[in-house]
């Protein structure tokens, strides 16, 4: 089997979004997917993938996986996640790994030696149906203010400082018993992360004392700070928290300034997630050799794919430590989630957003993931499990590129 295209999509609508197909001479198409900074993704793999990729055999995952990642692709070694090259790269290890459970039509957690459990438990990132898909809105929409505009349908970012306790209330009411807000980022914007007054902490702290007060102890609160904060005010941050009973705090701090970490766990009780921001297998062996992370956080599209999303699976359970995938992305990736989570023992919870599964995802992706009462279920097709719908590709606000062998 070879491989004869490769093929790229971007939707205007989600224009965060890029979806790979890379199709073989079996009739084989495996589906990747990178996130943000998708028009200069697209040029990397293209331009410096494709030629490597074009006419070799798509089943030698580890071959690829080296040649791309040291040799042809990101050599440079100058940024160890979320680069350009590391986002092509993650979306090419996933439709190759898409490829391989299709031609021996088996769920890709079955490669991984099968699956551990029938279902997991989910929770919801509270951001809303337009956060993060447009390159125009992420940013703004994660500073949303109190009272900034009227509620949306599932406008959970909004509803997480307007309402949040109506919000807790609602997910519980699904059968969600697991949330995370992030109340401090629009703070840590006034200063910089320097330092947040007595004020603004009473104002950030607000939103979880109203969870309490809804729900009390029913709904497990995470809280993301997205890297934003320097030590002195993260200690201050996290020790405000603790009487709250926080499930975790996640990128307290900018993630590789490790002794900074140190000196954090030291200062709190808080549990500590890590690191959507720099989650490869390099960070991870000094962050669980020394202590640093209680919950392993990281991104598949941003670390590399699943091959190296399974050497942290493996270096999380030799630390035994457990690993929650972050996923505020796209469908491929939450596909890809899946298939770890069920197949490891030592997987802790699912993240979802319920407005991306009743919004975008709902256009895309074939089938939606059966997710009831708080708890999702394997996805039991070959490969990830899951296709794109047929007609993203023919929308007008579609725009396709190809390299052919």
């Amino acid at each position: 089997m070879r491989i004869t295209k490769i093929e790229t999509l971007r939707v205007d609508s989600v224009g965060n979004m890029l979806w790979l197909g890379v199709s073989t001479d079996a009739g084989i198409t495996g589906l990747g997917e990178a996130f943000r900074n998708a028009g200069a993704t697209e040029a990397y793999i293209h331009e410096t993938l494709a030629p490597w990729l074009l006419g070799k055999d798509p089943l030698e995952i580890n071959a690829h996986r080296e040649a791309i990642g040291r040799r042809i692709g990101n050599r440079f070694m100058g940024t160890p996640s979320r680069s350009i090259e590391i986002r092509g790269n993650a979306a090419v290890d996933l439709a190759l790994w898409d490829i391989l459970g299709k031609r021996l039509n088996v769920p890709i957690a079955q490669l991984f030696g099968g699956r551990v459990r029938e279902e997991i438990r989910v929770y919801n990132t509270c951001a809303g149906p337009a956060y993060n898909t447009s390159p125009t809105v992420g940013w703004v929409s994660r500073l949303a203010e109190p009272g900034a505009a009227p509620l949306a349908p599932l406008d959970d970012l909004q509803a997480q400082l307007d309402d949040p306790g109506g919000l807790a209330r609602s997910l519980m009411a699904e059968g969600i018993t697991a949330m995370k807000i992030w109340p401090l980022d629009r703070f840590a914007a006034k200063s910089g992360g320097s330092e947040i007054t007595a004020a603004d902490l009473d104002a950030a702290l607000a939103p979880v004392r109203a969870i309490r007060d809804a729900v009390g102890d029913a709904m497990d609160i995470m809280i993301e700070c997205h890297g934003m904060w320097r030590l002195p005010a993260a200690v201050r941050i996290a020790r405000a928290l603790e009487p709250f009973g926080i499930f975790w705090l996640e990128d307290p701090i900018e993630m590789h300034r490790l002794d900074d970490l140190a000196r954090l766990k030291q200062a709190t009780s808080l549990a500590i997630a890590g690191s959507e921001n720099h989650g490869t297998a390099h960070w991870y062996a000094e962050a669980f050799g020394r202590g640093l992370v209680d919950y392993a956080h990281f991104d598949i599209g941003w670390m590399g794919g699943l091959s190296e999303a399974l050497d942290v699976a493996a270096l999380a359970r030799a630390h035994d430590r457990c690993i929650a995938p972050h996923d505020c992305v796209g469908p491929v990736m939450l596909a890809a989630n899946m298939q770890l989570v069920f197949s490891q023992p030592h997987a802790l919870v699912l993240e979802t957003v319920r407005a991306y599964l009743r919004g975008f995802y709902a256009e895309v992706m074939q089938p939606a993931p059966v997710i009831e009462a708080g708890m999702a279920r394997p996805l039991d097709g070959p490969g990830l499990g899951i296709e794109l719908a047929p007609e993203l590709w023919t929308r007008p606000d579609s725009r396709s590129r190809s390299s052919t062998l």
